[in-house]
Parts: C-alpha cells; sequence; structure tokens
C-alpha cells in the first residue's frame, strides 16, 4: 500500500514542467506559518520537492498542501485526483480512526455556524469552492440554508475540503468547536 509520500510525488510528478515550475513558485509565495525557502525547491526534481514538503508539513498535512496549491494554479484536475487518490487509500484521516468532526456535527453545524460570509469568503480563497458556488450559497436565505450548501456544494469533495472547513472553523467559530469538541 502505497504512503501519502508516495501518493504525492506520484501527483508531481504527473505534472508537466510548466506546471511543476508553477507548483514550485506557488509553494515559496504560500501564505502561512510555515514557509519553504525558494532554494530548497528551485532546480530539483520532483523527489526533492516531495521530501520537502513532508519534511515542512509532515506526511499527514503534505496532501491538503499540495491540493490546495494545485488549485492555485489552476491544476484541479490534478487537484481533484491526489484527492481521491488520498481518499480512497486512507478513507479516515490517520491523525484520528473517528468519524471527521465536520460530519460527525454535521447536524450541529448547520444549526448552529452564524459567522458565515468570513467562512465562504475563506473556502473560496483557499479554492474549496469556486466562484458561481460562493455566490449561489451568499444568494440563499438563512443561515442553516446556507451550510446546508457547504455541505453539499463545497465538503462533497472529500478529507481535504473537510480539513480545510474545520480549520477555518476553529479560527471563525472557535467557541462552537470547543463546545462540540467537549462534547465529543
Amino acid at each position: 500500500m502505497p504512503t501519502k509520500k508516495d501518493i504525492v510525488k506520484d501527483a508531481l510528478e504527473d505534472l508537466s514542467k510548466i506546471n511543476f515550475k508553477k507548483f514550485c513558485d506557488a509553494l515559496v509565495d504560500r501564505r502561512g506559518d510555515r514557509k519553504v525557502a525558494k532554494n530548497k525547491v528551485q532546480d530539483k526534481d520532483f523527489m526533492d520537492v516531495t521530501n520537502v514538503l513532508v519534511s515542512s508539513f509532515t506526511e499527514d498535512e503534505t496532501p491538503a498542501v499540495v491540493i490546495e496549491l494545485l488549485k492555485s494554479i489552476k491544476c484541479f484536475d490534478e487537484a481533484k485526483n491526489l484527492g481521491n487518490l488520498i481518499a480512497e487509500h486512507f478513507p479516515k484521516s490517520s491523525a484520528s480512526k473517528e468519524e471527521h468532526f465536520v460530519d460527525k456535527h454535521r447536524t450541529e453545524l448547520i444549526e448552529r455556524v452564524t459567522n458565515i460570509p468570513p467562512i465562504l469568503n475563506l473556502l473560496l480563497k483557499k479554492k474549496v469552492i469556486q466562484d458561481p458556488v460562493y455566490e449561489e450559497i451568499c444568494d440563499t436565505k438563512g443561515n442553516p440554508e446556507k451550510m446546508t450548501k457547504i455541505y453539499r456544494q463545497a465538503l462533497k469533495s472529500g478529507i481535504c475540503a473537510k480539513d480545510i472547513f474545520f480549520e477555518i472553523l476553529k479560527d471563525k467559530e472557535p467557541l462552537l468547536v470547543e463546545d462540540l469538541e467537549k462534547k465529543a
């Protein structure tokens, strides 16, 4: 059985030369608390870049980072394929053998999330949703209805989308997440 690292390595190997260069540029320019220096990826091959990713983000986090970056360079099919392979080989988050937080607390999240505009903005920014879906959800009346659409349209792509959504919830609805985690 392949590891997450193996799956990511294969995905990077399959990129065209120009898309691989765009991917490396996006990795260097990526915002966040963990940065990758240009000299770590400049003139490196897919195996070296995979090793840099795993050492920078851990093997469990690397697929989500790679999917985010692939989407940012408009390699949507490659991102989807990588997400599908990870979901196929690792059906549950390897950090936990339990059901994903956003699945486990679906009903409560649909009923209780109120800070939807910034959540939608971040889902769009992180390329979990595209502009048409963003507009459709924004035009929907009522928070529970908006949350239902987020589940139906944004989170159906798999574990990476759920992980991103969970991180956004921790930032934008921290008290709700804390309350639900205590109940679990």
